[in-house]
C-alpha cells in the first residue's frame, strides 16, 4: 500500500512533474480542475517573495538536523511521524510523541511559505492515499532549498516541496511549525 500518488512510468506523460501529478490526481477522481473533491486548491505553489528558507541560510543546528535526517532510515510503513521524531532524537532534542495528526494540531500553525524554516515539520491532518492516513495524516521535514524529506512505504525520500504540498494538500491545508515548539533557527 503506497502512501501517496504513484508516479507514472518514465516518459508516459508529457510536461513537468507538477503537471503529471495533477493529471494523476484528476485520473484518480481526486481533482476537478483547480479544486479537489474535498474543496482544497489542487496546485500549491510558492509565490515570489514567499520562498522558504534556503539551506545555506540555516543555522548550524538546522544543518545538523538535515544531516540527521539523511542518516535516519525509515522505521517502517505508516510510521512517518516516528521517523521525524527519531531524526530529532538523534540531534538530542526531546522526543515528542504522536501521529502526524497530533503533530499537525499541536505544532503546525503556519501556512505562509515565507515562514517555513529548515528543520520545521510540514504536515497534513489527513490525505486520501491510504486508509490510515485519512485518520492520522502525514508529516515530513523541510530540509531547505524547496525540498522536503518524509518516510513513505517504508522508505525515506526527498521530494520537491511544491509537489508534496500539492499531493498531500488535497484534503486539508498543509501547515508547518517547530516540533515541540523548539525553534532551531
Amino acid at each position: 500500500m503506497r502512501s501517496g500518488p504513484q508516479r507514472p512510468p518514465k516518459g508516459s506523460a508529457p510536461g513537468s512533474a507538477q503537471e503529471r501529478l495533477e493529471a494523476e490526481l484528476q485520473r484518480r477522481g481526486i481533482s476537478r480542475g483547480d479544486t479537489s473533491i474535498y474543496g482544497q486548491t489542487v496546485r500549491r505553489t510558492i509565490e515570489p517573495g514567499h520562498e522558504p528558507q534556503r539551506l545555506m541560510d540555516a543555522t548550524a543546528l538546522q544543518r545538523n538536523l538535515v544531516a540527521c535526517a539523511y542518516a535516519t532510515p525509515s522505521p517502517g510503513e505508516n510510521r512517518c511521524a516516528a521517523w521525524v521524531e527519531v531524526v530529532f532524537g538523534r540531534l538530542g532534542i526531546c522526543m515528542v510523541g504522536g501521529d502526524a495528526l497530533e503533530l499537525y494540531q499541536s505544532y503546525c500553525p503556519l501556512t505562509d511559505t515565507a515562514d517555513l524554516k529548515v528543520g520545521m515539520i510540514v504536515a497534513v491532518p489527513a490525505h486520501p492515499f491510504s486508509l490510515g492516513a485519512r485518520g492520522f495524516g502525514h508529516v515530513g521535514l523541510y530540509i531547505g532549498d524547496g525540498k522536503l524529506m518524509d518516510s513513505v512505504a517504508g522508505e525515506v525520500r526527498t521530494v520537491p516541496l511544491e509537489l508534496w504540498l500539492t499531493a498531500y494538500g488535497v484534503m486539508a491545508e498543509p501547515r508547518w511549525g517547530w516540533l515541540g515548539s523548539i525553534a532551531l533557527g
